[in-house]
């Protein structure tokens, strides 16, 4: 199965909220609701440093069948001034799949236009993170490029930390 993917508008911020809040609820995390999170996710595209690619199953009848109302899967990509060219560093926030349509290549082309979509930003540069036992996630990205090695492949183990403030 291949996907149709677009880039998000603010005029579609509440099934991006939808998506986010699926997300973060399938994996425990909090979240404020759809609601809340489509009028957030409007802010940060109307300040252009957040973009959100959508995915669409290509075949209808297996979207109705796994009860599908909106879009499918998101990936959601954060740009910033990079340091050391006059690039910008691209950070993929999320990628999201359904799960009842996992495994079926949507996330692959998800990736696949995020790395285009960046490129065209002007992004010489993109880095993500995941959970160590997010296998799947990991093969996906492994599979497109991603290492978690500094500077070869067998550089040292790159390592992600995070603080609540």
């Amino acid at each position: 199965m291949s996907a149709r993917v677009e880039l998000a508008h603010e005029s579609d911020a509440l099934l991006v909220g939808e998506l986010l809040h699926r997300f973060n609820t399938e994996f425990g995390e909090p979240t404020p609701g759809a609601e809340r999170l489509a009028e957030r996710v409007k802010e940060l595209l109307a300040e252009g440093q957040t973009s959100v690619l959508l995915a669409w199953a290509s075949h209808q009848d297996e979207r109705r069948s796994a009860g599908a109302k909106g879009a499918d899967g998101l990936a959601l990509l954060r740009f910033r001034p990079a340091i050391f060219s006059d690039g910008l560093e691209c950070y993929l926030a999320e990628l999201f799949v359904l799960p009842e349509l996992r495994g079926r290549g949507i996330g692959r082309e998800l990736m696949r236009h995020a790395l285009e979509h960046a490129r065209e930003r002007g992004a010489d540069y993109i880095e993500l993170s995941t959970a160590e036992s997010d296998i799947a996630a990991r093969t996906l990205y492994e599979s497109l490029g991603f290492s978690n090695r500094e500077g070869q492949d067998d550089g040292p183990l790159n390592y992600y930390y995070e603080r609540t403030l």
